[in-house]
């Protein structure tokens, strides 16, 4: 219809389940999506909650490999929060319907302002997030939409880390996704909370600088801080996917905690 926004019906893990998004402008979900809902492997019945979803991508991608898993997606953009549940009622996604929900709330809430917008203390046995990762100066865009999905504020992690903190059950697992430069922020963040925090760097191809790090914390744990072997997305001279992480991609595995 004239003068509704664009947007595209994307099908993610090869068809198992898809995302409505916002065509040419927002932040559209891909694959740091599909390595951040790899990171939670868990046969059990367990609640997962994704923090700053958008449209929906990577709690989908848990719902869609975890049979068991309930989903809640946490988006502050109404708008975003729109896509994700036109994304939940999408004929293509009835098999995951009944085990994800959205809530529109802003993940930086604290005490009970944070319990009364659903962000419910101890309630989770996951935490995912993909937060705003890029600094405020960095890809400057007039796109308003996609530029509060991307550029980082003050405090961030130590914000969104907070409440994933108190939103966990104790021995939970919180699980992210971020730049290399954003670390020592991370591990600074996660504090006393989080603890046998294991991170993987990864590498467009063997011999380049890392452009991600995927990260895991336990709540409550005293374990020490391990890294893991780097992980490598593409094969040598090729765009093509290094066969694990086409695996994560695709949702036929998950990056299991050492």
């Amino acid at each position: 219809m004239t003068g509704e926004p664009a947007q595209t019906i994307d099908a993610f893990h090869r068809g198992a389940f898809h995302v409505v998004q916002p065509s040419g402008r927002g932040h559209r979900s891909g694959m740091d999506a599909m390595l951040l809902a790899a990171l939670v492997a868990d046969d059990r019945p367990v609640r997962v909650a994704d923090l700053g979803a958008g449209a929906g991508a990577a709690g989908l991608a848990v719902a869609s490999r975890l049979a068991q898993a309930e989903v809640v997606l946490f988006e502050r953009s109404a708008e975003m929060a729109d896509y994700a549940r036109r994304s939940i009622l999408l004929p293509e996604n009835a098999h995951l319907a009944a085990r994800v929900g959205v809530i529109e709330a802003d993940v930086t809430l604290t005490a009970k302002a944070r319990n009364d917008a659903g962000l419910i203390d101890e309630s989770f046995h996951h935490v995912i997030m993909n937060p705003p990762f890029n600094h405020v100066g960095d890809r400057r865009t007039p796109d308003a939409l996609k530029a509060e999905a991307h550029a980082m504020t003050d405090g961030l992690f130590e914000s969104w880390i907070r409440t994933a903190g108190a939103i966990m059950i104790p021995g939970g697992q919180l699980s992210l996704i971020a730049r290399p430069q954003s670390i020592a922020e991370i591990i600074a963040a996660c504090g006393r909370r989080f603890g046998g925090i294991e991170i993987t760097a990864i590498h467009p191809r063997q011999g380049e600088n890392a452009v991600r790090i995927l990260v895991t914390g336990i709540k409550g744990s005293r374990a020490r801080l391990s890294l893991r072997a780097p992980l490598i997305m593409h094969e040598e001279g090729s765009h093509k996917f290094s066969p694990l992480v086409d695996d994560f991609n695709n949702g036929r595995a998950a990056y299991a905690r050492l």
